[in-house]
């Protein structure tokens, strides 16, 4: 079945819920058995013996996620972050080398630094656009490589093919955060990585009301990851994953929406005369253009916009003016959004260079045209305050 016919199936059995479409959210801590034998197997078949370890609400969430990923299983977080820094912990310990995407979400990067730095663990990091030449960067300590296409606020697009085959030969494990393509539009396990990384919070849970993260593993790395994830007793709550499940269901038909009008929008934007460069992969202009339409099928609703000498105040001055752009941190949901990022600060491998200021844009589910005339009167500001 096609994926826009998987998220509607996927995750739930109305005949083994009484005739109902959903799922019921089973809240609890305390599971009984009948008997301690009966306990006993259940623990050995790794069923669900307490709360913390899931219920059959989140595993209805986690078993639609890995059908979606191409995985073998999936566990889930409290929240997209704790997906990327418990996969971190669970796979590096003291003396080993990760290798890190310089365009690596923020509070990744921060983890890294300050939290695996304090246990012994060394990150370096590598210009998202390395390909198979990541091999010079390999050591015999390097155990992880981590990958996120496209990258956070910049996005760049990585060759994930070449870069999970360059570190399979080595012996090496892959994870990516995939959150941008969703498990819809990008499929990284089918490429070669081991491990994919989704901040449900974003278009799967699709409304702004909760957080979550997703991550879905090869059957070889899985048992591993489970192990060590499990040890955090960070479970999302049951009624988060009932929300998930009930975004998943309108999936497809939101992010065809989400495509369609920032394709709209960022083409009017590249003809703008403020501004010097759209970065979004699904435009012909982007760099990386010809891997995205190689390895994604779809583009979701954010990107980047670089302006054309305009300095921060007066990107700030625009963002401030605009009203069906809401100023706001996180992305995915229904809504339009806008904030004036920064990534200078947060790049080391690849310094960051451009003609002015930044836009980040999530184009929601609102009229493409009304966001247009929106974004004309913020030029307008714009101008003004420049």
């Amino acid at each position: 079945m096609q994926d826009s016919t998987l998220v509607t199936t996927l995750g739930r059995d109305p005949a083994d819920q009484r005739g109902f479409v959903n799922p019921p959210v089973y809240r609890g801590s305390t599971i009984l058995f009948p008997t301690v034998a009966a306990m006993e197997r259940a623990r050995a078949a790794r069923e669900i013996t307490y709360g913390r370890v899931g219920t059959p609400t989140s595993h209805a969430l986690e078993t639609a996620i890995a059908n979606l990923e191409g995985g073998y299983r999936c566990l889930l977080i409290a929240s997209g972050k704790a997906a990327c820094n418990l996969t971190l912990a669970a796979l590096l310990r003291s003396g080993d080398h990760l290798l890190m995407v310089d365009s690596v979400y923020g509070p990744t990067r921060q983890f890294c630094d300050r939290t695996l730095a304090r246990f012994g663990i060394e990150t370096s990091y590598y210009d998202p656009r390395i390909g198979g030449d990541i091999t010079a960067l390999f050591r015999p300590e390097t155990r992880l490589l981590f990958l996120e296409s496209p990258g956070s606020l910049t996005f760049e697009v990585q060759d994930v093919p070449a870069l999970a085959a360059a570190a399979r030969e080595r012996g090496i494990l892959t994870a990516i955060d995939a959150t941008w393509g969703t498990p819809l539009f990008f499929k990284p396990l089918t490429l070669g990585v081991d491990i994919a990384i989704q901040a449900v919070t974003k278009y799967i849970g699709g409304h702004s009301d909760l957080l979550m993260g997703a991550i879905t593993a090869t059957e070889a790395v899985f048992p591993r990851l489970r192990a060590g994830i499990e040890e955090f007793g960070a479970p999302p709550s049951p009624e988060d994953c009932w929300l998930a499940l009930r975004g998943l269901r309108t999936l497809a038909a939101r992010l065809a929406r989400h495509q369609e009008s920032a394709l709209l929008v960022a083409r009017w934007l590249e003809r703008r005369p403020e501004v010097s460069r759209v970065l979004f992969p699904a435009l012909e202009s982007h760099p990386d253009h010809g891997l995205w339409k190689r390895d994604f099928t779809g583009a979701c609703g954010l990107f980047g916009v670089v302006l054309d000498g305009f300095p921060e105040t007066a990107a700030r001055a625009m963002a401030d003016a605009l009203e069906l752009f809401g100023i706001g941190a996180s992305w995915g949901g229904f809504e339009s959004l806008v904030l004036v990022p920064d990534p200078a600060p947060v790049r080391t491998a690849v310094p960051w260079k451009a003609e002015g200021a930044m836009l980040r844009l999530h184009i929601g589910l609102e009229d493409p045209d009304d966001l247009i005339r929106d974004l004309e009167a913020g030029f307008a500001r714009l101008r003004a305050a420049g």
